[in-house]
């Protein structure tokens, strides 16, 4: 086992398209690190220059006290398990799993026992005599994974192995990474678009955007205190509610978007009071799904918002309600970013979304909730868990305490102005 450290990594192609900008990140012996983000954020393009097969631009790649940069791919003494399994379709299972262990000539007698224990910690005992055109997707999976574990490797990288699998293997295979690599304790970076992958995976998860470092942190720390707008809009399914909004000064502080109020708590104010200088100024507010609540017919003296209710998807043990909000969408370059990865619009289709006087948003909700579509109601707001973001910077407004660390972040208008860097750069 052993740390991989990457310092200043950058990646810059000859056209001079940069990928990776200056990556400094850390992973620790024994660690299952997750980089996610959207398409083309250099996640994967990181991941090979760790292996060996891209070109680095500047800045090291140390894996244990090795730097690594001019090593080539075969002796970092790490192990890659891509997407489309690459098995060679010629061999049976126990020829692929001991096929890099006879490329490296260990004798035959350790070669039968290595892949045999391999075998029984995957489940591949009884598949060891098929090709690999006789298995299913899982399996194939299963043996690429034992392909790369049978090497015992100081590292492995992982480069969205289960993109090609369908929903309930990809839960399953999940499950079964996770504990594999739990019991075998060997570092591992593994590269995802799916962040309920990330989520669920990773004991700690790297947030890129177009080649820069966002935010590392456990993934309840990301979830509950992203520091920046981004962070905040990719992490989390269904995704936080955004909304143009204005902090009002008036028999007490408020929060305004669009025709809608929310008062904001003291507590709230103590944790933030960077929200207090703010008065009279734009922000955006953020509200995740869950801190939407139905009073089911009941009269309530709590903060409510008021929406139409366009469509409601019942899931069994929870409702998600999709509903428009007469306030302005949040036009930044961050939002745009987010609305392309999850919906794959042109350009053309974000204009016309910038002109939109309604938002639209999920909450989701109790079964047991009263909500039709067609519906206009009024759900209660969960007011100590609102988010705040600088409109033209997009940092978390306030202090966000990221475990053992203390990452500042915008204080007011004028501390931070729009660049490349993310708010745990600033």
């Amino acid at each position: 086992m052993a740390q991989v450290s990457l310092d200043d990594l950058t990646k810059v192609y000859p056209d001079g398209t940069p990928a990776v900008r200056g990556l400094d990140l850390d992973v620790h012996d024994g660690e299952f690190m997750v980089f996610v983000g959207p398409s083309g954020c250099g996640k994967t393009t990181a991941l090979r220059m760790v292996a060996g097969l891209e070109d680095i631009s500047a800045g090291e790649v140390r894996i244990g006290e090795r730097v690594v940069n001019r090593v080539p791919a075969k002796d970092r003494d790490i192990a890659m398990v891509f997407q489309n399994y690459a098995l060679y379709p010629h061999l049976s299972v126990r020829e692929n799993l001991g096929f890099s262990l006879k490329l490296h000539k260990v004798p035959k007698d350790e070669r039968t026992q290595r892949v045999e224990e391999v075998a029984r910690l995957l489940g591949l005992e009884e598949l060891l005599d098929r090709k690999p055109r006789n298995l299913s997707g899982g399996q194939r999976q299963r043996v690429a994974m034992g392909r790369a574990i049978v090497r015992e490797p100081a590292v492995f990288l992982m480069d969205e192995p289960l993109s090609n699998l369908d929903a309930k293997l990809r839960v399953q295979m999940r499950a079964e990474i996770a504990r594999i690599q739990r019991e075998l304790g060997t570092t591992t970076i593994y590269v995802t678009h799916d962040q309920t992958e990330a989520m669920t995976m990773g004991d700690r998860v790297a947030v890129m955007k177009r080649g820069v470092l966002q935010q590392v942190d456990s993934p309840q720390v990301l979830y509950d205190a992203p520091v920046n707008l981004f962070v905040g809009g990719f992490i989390g399914s269904p995704a936080m509610n955004l909304f143009e909004a204005e902090i009002e000064d008036d028999d007490g502080f408020w929060v305004r978007f669009g025709t809608q109020r929310l008062p904001l708590t003291p507590e709230l104010l103590e944790q933030r009071p960077v929200l207090l200088e703010r008065a009279g100024s734009p922000v955006v507010l953020g509200i995740r799904p869950e801190s939407f609540t139905d009073p089911v017919g009941r009269e309530t003296d709590e903060a409510t918002v008021q929406m139409q209710i366009e469509l409601v998807e019942r899931l069994g043990s929870e409702v998600y309600a999709h509903f428009s909000i007469e306030a302005r969408p949040v036009q930044t370059e961050d939002t745009r970013e987010l609305m392309r990865d999850r919906a794959d619009l042109t350009d053309t289709a974000l204009e016309r979304h910038a002109g939109a006087e309604t938002t639209t948003g999920v909450a989701r909700l109790d079964p047991e909730t009263r909500v039709t579509e067609g519906d206009r109601a009024d759900l209660v707001v969960d007011t100590r868990r609102l988010y705040f973001f600088d409109l033209d910077t997009g940092l978390a407004l306030g202090e966000v305490h990221m475990g053992t660390d203390r990452v500042a972040v915008a204080s007011s208008a004028d501390d931070h102005r729009e660049d490349d860097r993310p708010a745990s750069d600033q």
